[in-house]
Protein backbone atom coordinates (compact mmCIF):
# COMPACT_ATOMS: atom_id res chain seq x y z
CA UNK A 1 0.00 0.00 0.00
CA UNK A 2 1.22 3.47 -0.88
CA UNK A 3 -0.17 6.88 0.02
CA UNK A 4 0.82 9.58 -2.44
CA UNK A 5 0.64 13.17 -1.29
CA UNK A 6 0.78 15.24 -4.48
CA UNK A 7 1.41 19.00 -4.39
CA UNK A 8 -0.81 19.57 -1.34
CA UNK A 9 -1.35 23.18 -0.28
CA UNK A 10 -3.49 24.57 2.53
CA UNK A 11 -4.27 28.09 3.74
CA UNK A 12 -6.14 29.31 6.81
CA UNK A 13 -7.74 32.75 6.81
CA UNK A 14 -5.84 33.59 3.64
CA UNK A 15 -2.45 32.69 5.13
CA UNK A 16 -0.64 29.78 3.40
CA UNK A 17 0.60 27.03 5.72
CA UNK A 18 1.38 24.16 3.38
CA UNK A 19 2.90 24.99 0.03
CA UNK A 20 2.90 22.26 -2.62
CA UNK A 21 4.02 19.38 -0.37
CA UNK A 22 4.57 15.96 -1.95
CA UNK A 23 5.34 12.70 -0.15
CA UNK A 24 5.46 9.04 -1.10
CA UNK A 25 4.42 7.03 1.96
CA UNK A 26 5.00 3.38 1.11
CA UNK A 27 5.48 0.15 3.05
CA UNK A 28 8.47 0.31 5.34
CA UNK A 29 9.03 4.06 4.92
CA UNK A 30 9.74 6.30 7.90
CA UNK A 31 9.40 10.04 7.36
CA UNK A 32 10.07 12.90 9.78
CA UNK A 33 8.13 15.98 8.69
CA UNK A 34 10.11 18.86 10.15
CA UNK A 35 9.08 22.47 10.44
CA UNK A 36 8.66 25.34 12.85
CA UNK A 37 5.36 25.98 14.61
CA UNK A 38 2.59 27.07 12.25
CA UNK A 39 4.29 25.48 9.22
CA UNK A 40 1.39 23.13 8.46
CA UNK A 41 2.64 19.86 9.97
CA UNK A 42 -0.65 19.12 11.74
CA UNK A 43 -2.66 20.23 8.70
CA UNK A 44 -0.71 17.78 6.53
CA UNK A 45 -1.58 14.85 8.80
CA UNK A 46 -5.23 15.94 9.03
CA UNK A 47 -5.42 16.10 5.22
CA UNK A 48 -3.87 12.62 4.92
CA UNK A 49 -6.47 11.34 7.41
CA UNK A 50 -9.31 12.99 5.50
CA UNK A 51 -10.20 15.24 8.45
CA UNK A 52 -9.51 18.35 6.33
CA UNK A 53 -9.49 19.08 2.63
CA UNK A 54 -6.48 20.46 0.79
CA UNK A 55 -6.93 23.73 -1.11
CA UNK A 56 -4.82 22.25 -3.90
CA UNK A 57 -3.27 18.87 -4.63
CA UNK A 58 -4.52 15.43 -3.73
CA UNK A 59 -4.03 12.34 -1.60
CA UNK A 60 -4.07 9.09 -3.58
CA UNK A 61 -4.26 5.58 -2.10
CA UNK A 62 -2.44 3.12 -4.35
CA UNK A 63 -2.19 -0.66 -4.37
CA UNK A 64 -4.57 -3.25 -2.99
CA UNK A 65 -6.41 -0.85 -0.70
CA UNK A 66 -9.75 -1.92 0.76
CA UNK A 67 -10.91 1.42 2.25
CA UNK A 68 -11.89 4.79 0.82
CA UNK A 69 -9.90 6.47 3.59
CA UNK A 70 -6.59 5.99 5.35
CA UNK A 71 -6.65 3.27 8.04
CA UNK A 72 -4.20 4.76 10.56
CA UNK A 73 -2.87 4.46 14.07
CA UNK A 74 -2.65 8.10 15.16
CA UNK A 75 -0.99 10.14 17.88
CA UNK A 76 -2.73 13.51 17.76
CA UNK A 77 -1.05 16.69 18.96
CA UNK A 78 -3.48 16.68 21.90
CA UNK A 79 -3.43 13.50 23.98
CA UNK A 80 -7.07 12.53 23.20
CA UNK A 81 -7.05 10.08 26.10
CA UNK A 82 -10.22 9.23 28.02
CA UNK A 83 -9.98 10.74 31.52
CA UNK A 84 -11.09 8.49 34.34
CA UNK A 85 -9.78 5.44 32.49
CA UNK A 86 -6.44 3.82 33.24
CA UNK A 87 -3.55 3.82 30.81
CA UNK A 88 -4.21 0.14 30.04
CA UNK A 89 -7.92 0.75 29.45
CA UNK A 90 -7.12 3.65 27.09
CA UNK A 91 -4.91 1.36 25.02
CA UNK A 92 -7.25 -1.65 25.05
CA UNK A 93 -10.33 0.33 23.99
CA UNK A 94 -9.00 1.02 20.46
CA UNK A 95 -8.74 -2.63 19.46
CA UNK A 96 -11.47 -5.12 20.32
CA UNK A 97 -8.97 -7.98 19.99
CA UNK A 98 -6.61 -6.44 22.55
CA UNK A 99 -7.14 -7.34 26.20
CA UNK A 100 -6.27 -5.04 29.08
CA UNK A 101 -3.65 -7.65 30.08
CA UNK A 102 -1.89 -7.36 26.70
CA UNK A 103 -2.20 -3.55 26.85
CA UNK A 104 -0.43 -3.65 30.23
CA UNK A 105 2.37 -5.76 28.75
CA UNK A 106 2.91 -3.21 25.98
CA UNK A 107 2.73 -0.24 28.35
CA UNK A 108 5.22 -1.91 30.70
CA UNK A 109 7.79 -1.56 27.90
CA UNK A 110 7.60 2.23 28.28
CA UNK A 111 6.00 3.29 31.56
CA UNK A 112 7.57 2.90 35.00
CA UNK A 113 6.32 -0.14 36.91
CA UNK A 114 2.81 0.16 38.33
CA UNK A 115 1.55 3.07 36.23
CA UNK A 116 -0.53 1.02 33.76
CA UNK A 117 -3.48 0.86 36.13
CA UNK A 118 -3.48 4.50 37.13
CA UNK A 119 -5.97 6.95 35.63
CA UNK A 120 -4.25 8.81 32.79
CA UNK A 121 -4.80 12.20 34.45
CA UNK A 122 -2.39 11.08 37.22
CA UNK A 123 0.45 10.57 34.70
CA UNK A 124 3.01 13.18 33.68
CA UNK A 125 2.69 14.79 30.23
CA UNK A 126 5.54 12.60 28.92
CA UNK A 127 3.93 9.44 30.32
CA UNK A 128 0.58 10.35 28.73
CA UNK A 129 2.36 10.74 25.37
CA UNK A 130 3.82 7.26 25.86
CA UNK A 131 0.29 5.91 26.37
CA UNK A 132 -0.74 7.64 23.12
CA UNK A 133 2.18 6.02 21.28
CA UNK A 134 1.36 2.52 22.56
CA UNK A 135 -2.31 3.07 21.70
CA UNK A 136 -1.47 4.18 18.12
CA UNK A 137 0.80 1.15 17.70
CA UNK A 138 -1.92 -1.21 19.01
CA UNK A 139 -4.37 -0.44 16.23
CA UNK A 140 -4.23 -2.66 13.14
CA UNK A 141 -3.28 0.02 10.60
CA UNK A 142 -1.85 0.60 7.15
CA UNK A 143 0.10 3.65 8.36
CA UNK A 144 1.08 5.28 11.66
CA UNK A 145 0.79 9.07 11.85
CA UNK A 146 2.24 10.80 14.90
CA UNK A 147 1.92 14.55 15.47
CA UNK A 148 4.77 15.70 17.71
CA UNK A 149 4.59 12.49 19.78
CA UNK A 150 7.59 13.35 21.97
CA UNK A 151 6.24 16.68 23.28
CA UNK A 152 6.59 16.91 27.05
CA UNK A 153 9.00 13.97 27.27
CA UNK A 154 12.39 13.90 28.90
CA UNK A 155 15.29 12.86 26.67
CA UNK A 156 15.28 9.40 28.29
CA UNK A 157 11.53 8.99 27.67
CA UNK A 158 11.98 10.08 24.05
CA UNK A 159 14.80 7.58 23.46
CA UNK A 160 12.76 4.79 25.04
CA UNK A 161 9.72 5.73 22.94
CA UNK A 162 11.73 5.79 19.71
CA UNK A 163 13.14 2.33 20.50
CA UNK A 164 9.60 1.07 21.17
CA UNK A 165 8.26 2.52 17.90
CA UNK A 166 11.11 0.91 15.96
CA UNK A 167 10.46 -2.45 17.60
CA UNK A 168 6.77 -2.58 16.64
CA UNK A 169 6.77 -0.92 13.20
CA UNK A 170 7.53 -3.98 11.06
CA UNK A 171 6.67 -2.87 7.51
CA UNK A 172 4.03 -0.30 8.49
CA UNK A 173 4.94 3.16 7.20
CA UNK A 174 5.40 5.91 9.79
CA UNK A 175 5.07 9.67 9.44
CA UNK A 176 6.14 11.74 12.46
CA UNK A 177 5.89 15.52 12.68
CA UNK A 178 8.48 17.33 14.76
CA UNK A 179 10.17 20.65 15.36
CA UNK A 180 13.65 21.21 13.90
CA UNK A 181 16.25 19.17 15.80
CA UNK A 182 13.69 16.64 17.08
CA UNK A 183 13.54 14.37 14.02
CA UNK A 184 13.84 10.61 14.25
CA UNK A 185 17.39 9.23 14.09
CA UNK A 186 16.36 6.95 11.20
CA UNK A 187 14.31 7.25 8.03
CA UNK A 188 14.11 10.26 5.74
CA UNK A 189 13.03 13.86 6.31
CA UNK A 190 10.61 16.30 4.69
CA UNK A 191 11.25 19.95 5.49
CA UNK A 192 8.39 22.44 5.70
CA UNK A 193 9.04 26.16 5.82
Amino acid sequence: MTIEVLNVSKSYDGKPYLKSVSLDISSGSVISVIGPQKSGKTALLRIILGLEQADEGQITLLGDYKYDRVNAGVVFQEDCLCPGFTAAQNVAMVNEKLSVRVARQELDKLLPQGLCDRPVEELTPGQRRMVCIVRACSIPADVRLMDQPFAGMSEAEKEKSIAYIRSVLANTPLVVTCLPGEELPFGRTCLLS
